[in-house]
């Protein structure tokens, strides 16, 4: 049975140019990147190529791209070193209810240490309100962190914006941009983000690699302590075929940006379609018209997620739900309970997330077999209202 991959948003698969570029770092080129040695030195040579690779995808000088393990490591380091660099004047951090726990469980870690923590509210379609951001932010706040598309909904959140804002109040700004770099296009030549979390897996690399952008003159005390690698900023040996096969997937995320705003859009948009034209009591979660071009969450009432989720997967599609199981219980994922997403379809809402490598033929797949799926769940379901049975 073929696997039809519609959950990019948790993972995407390695690109074979990728795995390629990998290879000789696990053989002939072993040597370690800070030795002095020219052995080493080649190493350092081809560390160096991928930064400026990573750097050209975002519009960033190569000096400012620090090579970490991850995106929560990136969050972590520029929540926490931020923090740490403005202790004794600033403590007060700003964030959003929908955040990756990545950056929500941080923010609550400082606040639990001394910070003072305001988590902005969303509405409905998943939005902020930036007059409530403006007035929250006072003289005491360190940093400012709102993701760049959220990682459920994918909703796009202006953060050309906010950075301007941020600037303007003198206080720092992160975004979580983990799943909008590859997808969109970020230029930070012309926008004034001091720090930016991304990783690797979310762009056809592989997992165990991750990027934090810290621009020039950006207070930040090291996360990791050790070594003088990555400028001092942080230490460990650096993990050269990770890096360079993160380097050669953002060289490829940008000759295929234009594919990911028009083609891939074009099929979420025919998936989606398709889906809410056959299945009543469908509904689109978050913004439509600001979105990533990849994303479609879709709720269907009186269903539950995990169901739907398991009948997909008989079939071969793989996709991820907007709901957790938890202790035996069902519990709507915080990002649909921050917006708003009535309890009827919080349950049963479905995340899928494309990728280039998607087809139509898979797209198609789905929309045939989604309607007799929710149908066979609503008759099962106590919950639906006999008007609807």
């Amino acid at each position: 049975m073929k696997t039809i991959y519609l959950d990019n948003n948790a993972t995407t698969r390695v690109a074979p140019e990728v795995a390629e570029a990998m290879r000789p770092f696990f053989g002939e080129l072993y040597g370690n990147a800070s030795s002095m040695h020219s052995f080493g030195g080649q190493v350092r040579h081809h560390v160096e190529r991928a930064r400026e690779q990573v750097a050209a995808l975002l519009g960033a000088d190569p000096s400012e791209i620090v090579f970490t393990s991850c995106g929560t490591e990136s969050d972590n380091a520029a929540l926490r070193g931020t923090v740490e660099a403005h202790a004794g004047r600033r403590h007060h951090v700003v964030t959003t209810r929908v955040e990756h726990p990545a950056v929500l469980s941080t923010c609550r870690y400082l606040a639990s240490h001394g910070c003072r923590l305001t988590e902005l509210p969303v509405d409905r379609e998943g939005l902020l309100d930036l007059q409530m951001l403006e007035d929250l932010i006072t003289d005491d706040t360190a940093i400012v962190s709102v993701m760049w598309a959220n990682n459920e909904t994918g909703v796009l959140f202006p953060i050309e914006e906010i950075a301007r804002l941020c600037q303007r109040k003198g206080v720092a700004f992160h975004t979580d941009a983990v799943q909008a770099v590859g997808k969109i296009p970020v230029d930070l030549s012309r926008t004034p983000i001091d720090l930016l979390a991304l990783s690797g897996h979310k762009l056809h690399a592989p997992k165990g690699v991750g990027v934090l952008y810290v621009r020039k003159g950006t207070r930040l005390a090291p996360f990791i302590l050790g070594g003088h690698q990555e400028g001092g900023k942080r230490a460990g040996t650096e993990n050269v075929p990770y890096i360079v096969a993160l380097g050669v997937a953002a060289d490829l995320a940008a000759r295929h940006i234009r594919e990911e705003v028009t083609s891939v859009r074009t099929l979420r948009d025919r998936l989606e379609a398709g889906i809410l034209a056959s299945c009543p009591d469908a509904h689109v979660n978050g913004r439509r018209d600001q979105r990533l071009p990849n994303t479609a969450n879709i709720g269907f009432e009186f269903v539950e997620g995990e169901s739907i989720l398991m009948d997909l997967d008989a079939l071969g599609v793989c996709a991820s739900s907007g709901s957790a199981c938890t202790s035996g219980s069902l519990e709507p994922s915080h990002v649909l309970r921050a917006m708003g997403v009535p309890f009827t379809a919080a349950h049963g809402s479905i995340r899928f997330s494309l990728s280039r490598y998607n087809t139509q033929d898979e797209i198609d797949f789905v929309v045939a077999h989604m309607p007799p799926i929710i149908h066979r769940l609503r008759d099962l379901s106590p919950f639906v209202p006999k008007a609807k049975a």
